[in-house]
């Protein structure tokens, strides 16, 4: 698939996970109860780069950890019959905490719905907060980030794509056509 565009380089990406890190502690005023939740796999590395700069700006480090979503996809079938689970990594309960859930792109807002599944099969937080590096639009579900790094519409015929490491050698975000 050939890149029909960059829409964010990595000073972008790096300014946008600032601005959504100083939001998380606005909202929540300060980092008493919150914990980081990414969504497997470019939201966990979205979700370590919060933690970062949450250490950064307020010297806390907040539990940070990730979930596999994929025995609660709706789509489960669709994928494979015999879906490869992946141990979810939260070394910290969640129970009456705030859980912010961390993913790269949000499009039609299945993912996330699994995602609260999810979480709740591990426990009942206080509240549950999405944050959102990229907003596509075309919802599916009533889903709304509380954080977003970047709305972006597209057609449906586009696809985001999020590079981040260390699933990739560079930080942007591009577009192409699913169809090219």
């Amino acid at each position: 698939m050939a890149v029909k565009a960059v829409l964010m380089e990595e000073s972008a990406v790096i300014r946008a996970m600032t601005r959504i890190s100083h939001e998380i502690l606005e909202k929540n005023r300060g980092t008493d109860g919150i914990c980081l939740v990414g969504i497997r796999r470019r939201g966990a590395a979205l979700a370590e780069m919060i933690a970062d700069n949450i250490l950064k700006f307020e010297g806390v480090r907040v539990p940070c950890g990730d979930i596999d979503i994929s025995y609660y996809r709706d789509d489960i079938s669709k994928l494979s019959d015999m879906p490869v689970l992946k141990k979810t990594e939260l070394p910290f309960s969640i129970a009456g905490k705030k859980v912010i859930l961390v993913d790269d792109v949000l499009y039609t807002g299945r993912t996330v719905r699994a995602a609260i599944e999810a979480v709740f099969s591990v426990g009942r937080p206080a509240s549950i907060q999405l944050a959102i590096l990229i907003d596509r639009g075309h919802r599916e579900l009533p889903i709304r980030a509380d954080f977003v790094g970047k709305n972006i519409p597209t057609s449906h015929s586009e696809l985001i794509c999020v590079h981040i490491p260390p699933f990739d050698s560079e930080t942007a975000v591009t577009l192409t056509d699913s169809e090219g």
